[in-house]
């Protein structure tokens, strides 16, 4: 992040704001967010790289749509995306994100609707958009084909002019994560994009079984020629298989909400008051 352009104090709190909004994580469905320092980077990055584009997010746990929508609004930060839509399976983060944007007064940038990648992209979002973001399961169990199908979403959300983005495992020391970077620029590569940029080992996570790994930002921008998609299909057989890690494989439609969580504070279940005694 380049300090002279943007207060750090400012852009933290802010962020932490949008920490305290989003729900826990849930580890099954590999939802593991990133650390908030580099939350802060993360939202500067793709704020000026995707500044005035149409931004899809395929998935979003760690909110950096709302991070960037959020500080836009605030005027910790002066560019950004002209627009911003999050599909995401998980009904706690596309209500947490109408929630805030509407509590903030920012639905006019943001909203969040409710999508699995199993289904075929709605026609509607067909070409709709000029950059995607995603920050999908990594893959290590299936050979990078979770990536794939997360990415593949985005390209098809996207027009012939499309620039994107993909957050997944960069650890040289950790064989499946470059098999798995290989395979999402050869799938790329067949799909229409080209990899613009790398940038490399720069996010961290709250990982408890492996919290040295980190994640790299790999930029992709279409070929001149590239022709947008016409056609979504459905997802099935082989691509569903250990899709959330070993043996995981994707069965679950949505996850709902079933009731309503106030993020910023500690859930009844967890405490217990013991009164003073006369």
């Amino acid at each position: 992040m380049n300090e002279g352009n943007v207060d750090i104090k400012r852009a933290i709190n802010a962020v932490s704001d949008v920490i305290q909004n989003r729900p826990l994580p849930l580890r099954e469905f590999d939802q593991i967010y990133m650390k908030a320092g580099d939350m802060v980077l993360q939202t500067s990055l793709i704020a000026q790289r995707f500044s005035g584009k149409k931004l899809v997010f395929i998935g979003d746990g760690d909110s950096i749509s709302l991070c960037i929508a959020y500080l836009m609004h605030r005027k910790v930060l002066d560019v950004g995306p002209s627009e911003i839509l999050v599909l995401d399976f998980d009904q706690r983060m596309v209500n947490a994100v109408t929630r805030f944007a509407d509590r903030e007064r920012i639905s006019h940038l943001i909203s969040a609707r409710l999508y699995n990648c199993i289904d075929e992209l709605p026609s509607e979002l067909l070409g709709a958009y000029s950059a995607f973001y995603t920050n999908p399961p990594w893959g290590a169990s299936n050979a990078g084909e979770s990536v794939k199908v997360f990415a593949e979403r985005g390209m098809e959300a996207c027009g012939s002019d499309a620039v994107g983005v993909v957050v997944i495992a960069d650890d040289f020391t950790v064989p499946w994560s470059r098999n798995v970077l290989w395979e999402t620029q050869d799938f790329a590569l067949k799909n229409g994009f080209y990899v613009q940029e790398m940038q490399t080992n720069l996010h961290e996570y709250h990982l408890d079984d492996a919290p040295d790994l980190r994640s790299c930002n790999l930029f992709f921008r279409s070929r001149p020629d590239r022709v947008p998609a016409n056609k979504s299909y459905e997802l099935h057989g082989s691509r569903l298989e250990s899709f959330y890690g070993l043996k995981k494989n994707l069965r679950v439609k949505y996850v709902r909400e079933t009731a309503r969580v106030d993020y910023g504070m500690a859930p009844d279940g967890t405490y217990s008051i013991e009164t003073l005694e006369k």
